[in-house]
């Protein structure tokens, strides 16, 4: 399309959350996330209209923001673009489906709209990119070359793919390359820690185990010992001693189980007050739950029912997110369980992450 003709209308289609979770996992969660979205998406409509003479009349962003959490709805208000806010579910295509529904309403209802960018890496709009090339609109893809669909390539073609990765700014990418190194440094050096510590809880783990098993000393192997009347020892009955108290000694801690590794995230510092308190709670809610049902699990519905009277100043949302962060922290992991009538969320632990040994050795439940 010539640059140099009268501009064309566009509409422009993100798929937010595709964005998002790709810059989130290639730079360890950088803390300037938000900002660097709204730098590729300004760069983004700069280089359609400059390259491509294409004004984008209609800007739409998809994603489940309540389980994103933080974003920048206010800084894409400010740049012209709606956010479509699509409920999670437990299928990835929810946003998809919405995005592929509004980009139908535009071309059946927006003729004067002959251009259409779709901003995504995913195969799953391989049907969408056909039908609207099949009705001789023209089609732009953008996204993050890498990561890019092949098939998606295919049918676009790589004449009118748009590699986002240049659109960051030197500086902007400068500082996401250098707090990625930062934190794999971090998880390298919290590793080795938690080895250590892992070594350090199976020997004691090991050590318990030993006592349990090891015979009791009878008076084949000691003196006798004298008894009174009551059948303590003198010994005993001198120091105060009864046989219900001594045999009250002899219960064992059940040492906890160390799941193996790859059942958690790469484990990372929890830094985040409220979700070391989150944390805190679930080692409560299991250390009680082991000593009386002999319990390994905590049920997630029931848990973040009792998080709401817990932590009653946090909103839903965030409730949710700081179980979310304790997931990305490899502290925790949530995981599906079959049963009757329906499937259900758990809670299992980490005991080799630091923080939750440093935690569960403070609580006093």
């Amino acid at each position: 399309m010539d640059s140099s003709s009268a501009p064309q209308f566009a509409a422009l289609f993100l798929d937010f959350e595709n964005i998002y979770y790709y810059l989130r996992e290639e730079f360890v969660d950088p803390p300037n996330l938000n900002d660097a979205i709204l730098e590729l998406i300004r760069n983004l409509r700069h280089h359609l209209q400059d390259q491509f003479g294409l004004d984008s009349i209609i800007s739409n962003a998809y994603a489940d923001f309540e389980r994103l959490g933080s974003t920048p709805q206010g800084g894409l208000f400010l740049l012209g673009v709606d956010t479509k806010n699509v409920l999670g579910t437990d299928h990835k295509n929810a946003a998809d489906m919405r995005l592929c529904i509004d980009a139908l309403e535009v071309l059946y209802t927006r003729p004067e709209i002959q251009s259409f960018v779709l901003v995504t890496g995913d195969r799953d709009y391989i049907p969408l990119i056909q039908h609207l090339r099949r009705k001789a609109r023209h089609v732009l893809g953008a996204g993050f070359r890498l990561k890019a669909s092949g098939d998606l390539l295919l049918n676009l073609g790589e004449s009118r793919f748009i590699d986002l990765t240049p659109f960051l700014s030197p500086a902007t990418r400068e500082a996401m390359v250098a707090h990625r190194e930062s934190q794999l440094q971090r998880q390298a050096d919290a590793k080795e820690r938690m080895e250590k510590q892992a070594h350090e809880i199976e020997e004691r783990a090991r050590l318990a185990r030993e006592a349990q098993s090891a015979p009791l000393v009878t008076s084949e192997a000691q003196a006798p010992v004298a008894e009174n009347t009551n059948g303590e020892s003198e010994h005993d009955h001198a120091n105060g001693h009864s046989n219900g108290h001594k045999n009250a000694e002899k219960v064992a801690v059940k040492a906890p189980e160390l799941l193996p590794e790859w059942r958690f995230d790469t484990p990372r510092s929890v830094v985040n007050a409220d979700a070391r308190e989150c944390l805190r709670l679930i080692l409560q809610k299991l250390n009680i739950l082991q000593r009386n049902a002999h319990a390994t699990e905590l049920w997630l519905g029931p848990f973040k029912r009792q998080l709401t009277d817990a932590m009653p100043q946090l909103a839903d949302w965030e409730r949710r997110e700081v179980i979310e962060e304790l997931v990305r922290a490899g502290a925790i992991a949530v995981e599906k369980r079959e049963g009757e009538p329906y499937p259900y969320s758990v809670i299992v632990v980490n005991y080799r992450h630091p923080d939750v040994w440093e935690l569960n050795g403070t609580d006093e439940s």
